[in-house]
């Protein structure tokens, strides 16, 4: 089986029941008990006042009443940082239960090498020529050859779930990711940089390549409540 190197994520949404009308009709039972059920087909652009409103003050449970399910793929290094976020369900492919596919990451020319900086606070400015060859060449090589042990021990008989022990976390897994809005929000503050945000955060590039793939697709389906979110300081409700 031919391997394959890439630098890129998949993210795609797969499922969703999310809108900005969901947080409208959420909030307005405190006020209006089952009446609020008429808000349901209502128009939420008249409303983008109320869901500023509830972004400001932090009243966030009206941001749960939503779904949406992604379809990610990504490195392994990837999803154990991912997974960090318990406000998500996650289903992964097993390499206990299939051959897993030879697809590696392997750090793009863009992809800053060289870290400076305190703890807590780094931050990261291009490699060299040298050191992007280096990087590249190794991690290909690194991966080809435990990628081989891997099927060499696979055609000996052995075990799936033994014979991936040898399998680097730069190898591609799927998974799919389902969240609310609110939880998507508190990850997007974490894994994803931004200078007008009210917290700073550091997170690893690859990480943040999902997340904004993510975000692009929940701007998409809740504008308002994206919008909202950007002009609050990017701070989860």
């Amino acid at each position: 089986m031919e391997i394959s190197f890439r630098s890129d994520m998949t993210v795609e949404l797969v499922k969703h029941v999310a809108s900005d009308a969901d947080v409208i009709w959420a909030a307005r039972v405190s006020t209006k008990g089952e009446s609020s059920l008429a808000d349901l087909s209502s128009d939420p652009s008249r409303s983008a006042g109320l869901i500023n409103f509830l972004m400001r003050d932090r009243h966030g449970t009206p941001f749960e009443h939503s779904s949406m399910t992604f379809y990610v793929r990504a490195p392994i290094f990837v999803f154990r940082e991912f997974m960090r976020h318990r406000t998500f369900s996650y289903n992964e492919e097993s390499g206990r239960y299939r051959e897993l596919e030879p697809e590696f990451y392997v750090p793009g020319p863009e992809r800053k090498l060289v870290q400076i900086g305190k703890a807590g606070r780094y931050d990261f400015v291009d490699g060299t020529p040298e050191q992007h060859k280096l990087v590249t060449e190794a991690t290909r090589e690194s991966c080809r050859r435990a990628y081989a042990a891997y099927r060499e021990m696979l055609e000996a008989g052995v075990a799936r779930e033994v014979a991936r022990t040898v399998l680097p976390v730069g190898l591609y897994s799927s998974m799919y990711a389902t969240c609310n809005a609110r939880a998507l929000m508190n990850f997007l503050s974490l894994r994803t940089r931004h200078d007008d945000a009210a917290y700073p955060s550091f997170p690893q590039r690859e990480i943040e390549l999902v997340a904004e793939a993510m975000e692009r697709e929940w701007a998409a389906i809740m504008p308002l409540t994206h919008a909202a979110f950007e002009s609050n300081g990017r701070v989860a409700p």
